[in-house]
């Protein structure tokens, strides 16, 4: 999963963002159980799934305020 700027979360729509939110917890999911099994090849896919996630939440956090442009 790649790490997305917080621009571009900006522009996508409600439903887009439930979706990436969706993917990236499914991906965390995985993740997390992958690293309680066996080593990570990337151990700070975690991290940056994580941050992911921070950065969506954030986003509709704003527009659900009124703080969005």
């Amino acid at each position: 999963m790649s790490l997305t700027k917080t621009s571009e979360l900006r522009e996508m729509s409600d439903e887009q963002l439930n979706a990436t939110l969706a993917e990236a917890r499914n991906a965390m999911f995985r993740l997390r159980i992958k690293s309680q099994m066996e080593r990570l090849d990337t151990p700070t896919e975690l991290m940056k799934n994580r941050k992911l996630i921070a950065k969506i939440k954030t986003v509709q956090r704003e527009r659900e305020l009124g703080l969005g442009k």
